[in-house]
């Protein structure tokens, strides 16, 4: 079983100033024309940054998280650079609705995590992008059917991230089998993902405040370890420093 670990930041969270960004990320977010997507990538790239320091026990402060980069590899999946040399770290970003996750784990895993609103769906939607034991599953969920048509379309997406496809894939050619469900609990919850081609994920899911978050690995993950970021000794500059994790994955 391995170890994986999991942060949250809102818009909130990110400081007005850009010194947490490298050259090299100020000239990508020069390229964003409109304001929400700079919004978003500023807010993906933070959590990110914090998150991997933290896991490292690296420096949260502002200067210092400029020497953390996050690079779009050719797939479009996320790596991390430190000093402009590679890391040895697993990545996975996912925003949404002003809310961005990062998921970290060791180099050699196949990672992916997501995080998506709880709303109303289609049926047109249902029958083009779910297998037919998952439209069966959502038909039978009845008044849960917004939270199970979520949480599955997020697993599809986490799977597809693992695999550095994302939605490139046809979304039914990976399946979603959930061992528990209990909509009710926010804790996190069991789920396996299969590929057409018989590879395996496992993973968590959970809900709460409107969203529910998925994640998955090609290894049997513990339950993600929550990441926290220290706000006292920086709340004076209005930007916060990252906590060192209290254990690392071997």
């Amino acid at each position: 079983m391995i170890d994986v670990y999991w942060l949250e930041q809102t818009e909130a969270d990110v400081p007005l100033r850009d010194i947490w960004l490298s050259a090299s990320e100020i000239d990508r977010l020069n390229t964003l024309r409109f304001s929400k997507r700079r919004g978003d990538w500023r807010l993906g790239r933070w959590t990110a940054k914090n998150a991997v320091a933290s896991y490292l026990r690296l420096s949260g402060e502002p200067r210092s998280l400029a020497e953390i980069e996050i690079v779009s590899s050719g797939s479009g999946a996320p790596e991390v650079f430190l000093s402009h040399q590679p890391a040895e770290i697993a990545i996975s970003l996912s925003h949404r609705a002003g809310v961005a996750s990062a998921a970290i784990a060791c180099f050699n895993i196949a990672l992916g995590c997501d995080l998506e609103i709880i709303e109303p769906r289609s049926a047109a939607f249902l029958s083009d992008y779910f297998t037919a034991e998952e439209q069966s599953l959502v038909v039978g969920a009845g008044a849960k059917r917004d939270v199970v048509l979520s949480l599955l379309w997020s697993a599809k997406e986490s799977a597809l991230k693992a695999l550095r496809a994302g939605l490139r894939m046809d979304t039914r050619c990976v399946s979603v089998y959930l061992s528990n469900l209990r909509c009710e609990v926010s804790e996190w919850q069991h789920l396996q993902v299969r590929h057409v081609s018989g590879q395996v994920f496992y993973g968590w899911w959970k809900q709460s405040r409107g969203l529910v978050r998925t994640l998955v690995a090609d290894r049997v993950p513990a339950p993600p370890i929550a990441l926290q970021i220290v706000r006292e000794v920086e709340e004076v500059r209005g930007i916060p420093q990252a906590r060192p994790a209290t254990e690392s994955c071997a």
